[in-house]
């Protein structure tokens, strides 16, 4: 592909996905918008600029740290709500982002069979989203400024810029376990915590937790198929099987929200 064609997919992917959760997050409330948020707003297109620019063996490596770097994402949300209960978001964002680079050096360099870290991670995941509190009910947030949209679209645009540019000098290993910093919904939690309450935030990021199922499909299959298909099909299916995934557990947000 053209460097022409993945500099526009560096700009604009990710933004525009995030710019679609976002509305639809402001329309169904913090825990559809986090289970939104748990969806590969940045790092699919991360992924996926890899392949292009690396190779197919690149990104698979790749997607395997970030498969490991959802454990990270987990301890980020849940480390976040806890520490709501207590603090202002200034707070709980230094100890939420703590959580997740401890997390992260831990599982840096870890190796396991795609199927067996998938199984992994899954545990994780449901662990955390069932420990989590949830909290129907919340007071609506305030209205959505042009200035916080762009502030969440630009972030997820530098994001995908810098790792992409970083990649090769990282490793695979660890630009895979950094391209789940939960960027987006990091931004999210804060607005809400600003805007409505801790319990808010903690709601949201419930909520990205037990929507991250999508994710963690999207990235075995990246892992399991790059090798045998052509990209743009390997793709094609992860982004279907997350899509189905995350469908799958909607009804439990709602439920459990």
């Amino acid at each position: 592909m053209p460097v022409s064609a993945t500099v526009v997919l560096k700009l604009l992917l990710a933004p525009l996905l995030i710019l679609l959760a976002t509305l639809a997050g402001r329309r169904w409330g913090p825990a559809v918008g986090g289970w939104l948020a748990g969806l590969p707003l940045t790092s699919g297109p991360v992924s996926l600029i890899l392949a292009l620019e690396h190779g197919p063996e690149f990104a698979a490596r790749a997607a395997l740290g970030t498969l490991f770097g959802l454990i990270s994402l987990a301890a980020f949300s849940f480390a976040y709500g806890v520490a709501a209960r207590r603090l202002t978001w200034p707070g709980c964002l230094a100890v939420a982002i703590g959580a997740f680079a401890v997390t992260t050096l831990a599982f840096r360099g870890a190796t396991l069979p795609f199927g067996w870290a998938f199984v992994l991670v899954c545990a994780v995941l449901a662990g955390v989203g069932t420990v989590m509190t949830g909290n129907a009910g919340r007071p609506p947030g305030r209205r959505l400024l042009p200035g916080d949209l762009a502030i969440r679209m630009g972030i997820a645009a530098l994001l995908v810029l810098l790792l992409t540019s970083i990649a090769a000098a990282l490793g695979p290993a660890l630009a895979g376990a950094l391209s789940p910093i939960p960027v987006f919904g990091a931004l999210l939690a804060v607005f809400a915590h600003r805007d409505q309450d801790g319990a808010a935030a903690a709601q949201l990021l419930r909520g990205m937790v037990l929507g991250s199922f999508g994710f963690a499909t999207f990235l075995l299959v990246v892992g399991s198929l790059l090798d045998r298909v052509t990209i743009p099909q390997t793709y094609a299916l992860a982004s279907a099987g997350a899509l189905g995934v995350h469908g799958l557990t909607l009804s439990v947000v709602r439920r459990v929200s």
